[in-house]
């Protein structure tokens, strides 16, 4: 089911902090709820299971930080934080060419990687891991459920918003896929290119 309240958003992240503040480890927490997904025409990176019913929508807006929640190292490498199935999916298409500006680990302790052909004109695949706190994650995902249409749901002790979209140009699919866990967003935006299992690959290279 969609979460098309910011105030549902909110109470899923409210949520997830005090699960982060009562468990240190952050172990994963499995996603519940059997809703089919959205139709797309292809999966979107790192296919999860289902969104779960609805909450009531009676969580406050108001971000509140978790002062025991442990600090995630943010990660410094495209390649490794990806398995070797999905890399394997990625063989072909080049990492980080000059034509598409700056990436890799940026001065801001971020990490941009940009997988796509300088050459192609729609195939390409971008994600960002940075750090974010829950009060602008909540913002940023009750947004994009709310006017945008995503689907949002909670998977793996985290929130994850994704949706697909026709290209208006060529005869593929487009698509953005969102991870926010523990102050750490992973954005992820592609064109005709979506590795089976590159989200779920990320979620377990950062959190284990």
């Amino acid at each position: 089911m969609k979460l098309r309240d910011g105030a549902v958003i909110a109470l899923l992240l409210a949520g997830l902090v005090l699960l982060a503040g009562c468990t240190p480890g952050s172990e994963k927490q499995p996603a519940a709820g059997s809703s089919a997904p959205p139709a797309s025409a292809s999966p979107a990176p790192g296919d999860q299971t289902a969104p779960p019913d609805t909450p009531s929508p009676t969580g406050s807006a108001t971000p509140t930080p978790a002062p025991t929640a442990k600090t995630v190292k943010l990660p410094t490498d495209c390649r490794a934080i990806l398995s070797q199935s999905v890399l394997a999916q990625l063989k072909d298409v080049p990492l980080n060419d000059p034509a598409f500006g700056e990436s890799g680990a940026l001065a801001d302790g971020s990490l941009v990687c940009n997988w796509a052909d300088p050459r192609a004109d729609t195939t390409r695949l971008t994600t960002k891991i940075q750090r974010m706190s829950r009060g602008l994650a909540l913002d940023l995902l009750s947004s994009l459920a709310d006017g945008q249409g995503f689907t949002c749901f909670t998977p793996d002790g985290g929130t994850r918003c994704e949706k697909t979209w026709k290209n208006t140009q060529y005869p593929v699919t487009d698509g953005r896929t969102l991870f926010w866990r523990q102050d750490v967003l992973i954005d992820t935006r592609y064109s005709n290119l979506a590795p089976k299992g590159y989200t779920s690959s990320i979620i377990s290279s950062i959190w284990g």
